[in-house]
């Protein structure tokens, strides 16, 4: 592990990954092995998740090659030294911000999408001009395989390095050095992550996940409302970490709601859910244990089907859920979705606000000043208002949480942002000496009028005849000098 990522450290000393050059080379490259083996790609992930193929292409595929064109047409533009504002004192010179590449970077991917939550942090570490290992969720085994196996394929593999392994691969990784690390996983994992980076001073961007709550508002299209959560609560199996978690709802829309997902799943997934190439199913024995402790003692208005041979659960409605319950303490992550009934949009406000930040917050309502004030009224970390998930799909938005749902962002321009260094450079001139000995000691009144003059636009009105004199004196020495 040590010599690995000596390796990739010393390939990053080079510098060779720092040329805007090379990095649309990697790029490309990246590009054409989505595109060239597309095929093994899909099989692996649908494998792993029991998903259809043409489901692993819309839920992660697309998304990478996505982002592989928006990066590969604005990255000479993100690359570029941007000019600083300048003060009196420095209007002579020369003041910008470059970007550069943090250094290695470690990327630690998640099993729910374990290719797009792997691949995409990646396109920004690439972008950004950084070195890059890489570590697949150990539980999406064969996508973990597949990497491992094509990255070194259409990469520089001394630069970026696929280390697969599970527990005891990941704390021997966490124990080096690295110049950031990106996490996707659970808050208790996140916790480890940090700490050990801690040790090095390395800083972190955490993708957590957290209970994404839903506020259904009774001035709502329920049909169109109904339809969006039963497609992104199911998604996937409901193994998505901002998938809606629980819904907020007046008590006399409980009933319409239940009525209405039942109706959309059906539509959605057929008469036999089992049986839907569309349905996916839990990841391992262990999740599947997990959830069906949280549907201990719950009223199921909906669905509770079970199957551990294949382990299937069927979407479930939980109604009347009380807050202190098992299901409400802990993000589900699968298909069960608790509904809350609460008075009004109020007591939904002070319902998130009593809970840890959530990744993602819901708000179906056609009343925009309420969406706006529920906005204004919570913290998440990210809001879309009449559907879920979507807010996601947009590059230009950060993605990223916030207090226990994680830390910093990425997406877009924000990954390569997240990767980089904005250095600030100065370039000044060794001549024009004399406008210097203003900061030079020793010290006195009239050089502090003169720095709050330089500094600050301000002057002693009392003695402004002296600094105008002064001040032409000074320009007359530089024009000499």
């Amino acid at each position: 592990m040590e010599s690995q990522v000596k390796r990739t450290r010393d390939a990053f000393a080079s510098g060779r990954s720092r040329p805007l050059r090379f990095r649309l080379q990697q790029l490309e490259a990246l590009r054409r092995m989505v595109q060239e083996r597309e095929k093994d790609l899909l099989e692996a992930i649908a494998a792993d998740l029991c998903k259809s193929e043409l489901n692993a292409y819309s839920h992660e595929v697309i998304t990478i090659l996505g982002e592989l064109d928006l990066v590969l047409e604005n990255l000479p533009e993100w690359v570029t030294a941007k000019p600083a504002k300048k003060n009196l004192l420095t209007m002579l010179d020369e003041a910008y911000v470059q970007p550069e590449p943090l250094g290695v970077v470690l990327i630690i991917g998640a099993w729910n999408y374990p290719f797009v939550l792997t691949i995409q942090p990646l396109i920004g570490a690439i972008a950004a001009g950084n070195a890059a290992i890489i570590k697949p969720s150990e539980l999406s085994e064969k996508t973990a395989k597949i990497l491992a196996e094509l990255l070194p394929q259409y990469l520089d593999q001394d630069l970026y390095a696929v280390i697969n392994g599970g527990v005891k691969e990941t704390t021997e990784l966490l124990k080096q050095r690295f110049d950031h690390i990106l996490y996707t996983g659970s808050m208790a994992v996140g916790k480890i992550v940090m700490e050990a980076a801690a040790k090095h001073l390395t800083p972190v961007t955490l993708e957590l996940g957290g209970k994404s709550p839903c506020y259904v508002d009774t001035d709502c299209d329920l049909d169109t409302a109904c339809r969006r959560i039963t497609w992104g609560k199911y998604m996937n199996c409901g193994q998505t970490c901002i998938a809606p978690d629980y819904i907020l709802c007046e008590p006399s829309l409980q009933n319409q709601i239940v009525q209405k997902i039942k109706e959309t799943v059906k539509e959605f997934y057929g008469e036999n859910i089992k049986e839907s190439p569309d349905y996916e199913r839990i990841i391992n024995l262990r999740h599947f244990k997990r959830l069906l402790n949280l549907l201990e003692g719950q009223k199921i208005a909906f669905g509770g089907e079970t199957d551990e041979a294949t382990r299937y659960i069927a979407p479930t409605i939980l109604t009347d859920v009380d807050p202190g319950a098992k299901v409400m303490q802990e993000e589900i992550f699968g298909p069960i979705l608790p509904i809350v009934p609460v008075k009004n949009a109020d007591e939904a406000m002070k319902f998130i606000n009593g809970r840890e930040k959530p990744l993602a917050f819901y708000i179906f309502s056609h009343n925009d000043k309420l969406v706006r004030r529920m906005i204004d009224g919570t913290s998440s970390g990210g809001v879309t208002a009449n559907d879920v998930i979507m807010h996601f799909t947009l590059s230009s938005l950060p993605f990223g949480g916030v207090g226990s749902s994680g830390m910093g962002a990425y997406h877009g321009k924000y990954s390569f942002d997240t990767f980089s260094h904005q250095r600030p450079c100065l370039l000044k001139s060794l001549k024009r000496e004399a406008a210097n000995k203003l900061r030079y000691p020793p010290n006195s009144q009239s050089k502090v009028d003169w720095a709050k003059f330089f500094l600050l636009k301000r002057f002693n009105k009392g003695k402004l005849g002296l600094l105008l004199l002064a001040f032409l004196g000074v320009v007359v020495a530089v024009l000499v000098e």
